[in-house]
C-alpha cells in the first residue's frame, strides 16, 4: 500500500494490483505503456485501458513484479 505523496514508479513491463476490479473481475495489469498517459492490459482477458498518468498513480494498490532489465 502506499502512503500519499509517494513517488509511484509506472515502467512498461510492471505487473500491477489496482484498487478496483476490471470488469471480467482481474484486478492485475500489464503496464504496456508510459507518458502523459498509462496504458495497462488485464491479465485475465487482455482487454486494454488508458488512464492518465495522475489517475493510474492513485488507482494503483500494489506493485507486483518490477521490470527486470
Amino acid at each position: 500500500m502506499y502512503v500519499k505523496g509517494d513517488p509511484v514508479n509506472l515502467d512498461v513491463g510492471t505487473r500491477v494490483k489496482m484498487k478496483k476490479k476490471h470488469p471480467c473481475t482481474g484486478d492485475i495489469f500489464l503496464i504496456t505503456r508510459t507518458g502523459m498517459d498509462v496504458k495497462l492490459k488485464c491479465e485475465k482477458c487482455g482487454r486494454e485501458i488508458m488512464l492518465s498518468r495522475a489517475a493510474a498513480e492513485r488507482a494503483v494498490k500494489k506493485i507486483l513484479e518490477q521490470n527486470k532489465e
